[in-house]
């Protein structure tokens, strides 16, 4: 009776998954300004920077308030491909805010989350 070498194929496995991992990854908020769950001084300025490269054709992000009305704001992605960066026309006003984004990685995927943060 032969043994079976089953080393080939588990080695063989391996290194498929670790070449296809980096492909199966998505983008992600790695950090935001301000930050998700925090209570803020008025600002005009927002920041969320991903993990991945963005494409900026289909990348932005919206503010919206307790009423669920969107505040007008104007994006535009980082030199670095990886931070939206978002100014209002004016500050916001004391309340909660929703930021809901949306952005696609350079490798394609589309993603989209959303955080809230209050102004105080």
């Amino acid at each position: 009776m032969r043994n079976f070498n089953s080393a080939p194929f588990i080695a063989v496995a391996a290194a498929a998954a670790f070449i296809a991992g980096p492909a199966a990854a998505h983008a992600r908020l790695v950090s935001a300004t301000p930050a998700p769950n925090s209570a803020v001084a008025s600002t005009r300025t927002l920041t969320l920077t991903f993990s991945e490269r963005t494409v900026p054709a289909f990348s932005g992000f919206d503010v919206v308030n307790a009423a669920g009305d969107k505040v007008a704001i104007r994006t535009l992605v980082g030199e670095d491909g990886k931070t939206l960066t978002g100014t209002l026309a004016r500050p916001l006003a004391a309340g909660a805010y929703r930021v809901d984004w949306r952005i696609a990685s350079s490798d394609g995927h589309r993603m989209t989350g959303s955080y809230t943060f209050s102004v105080r």
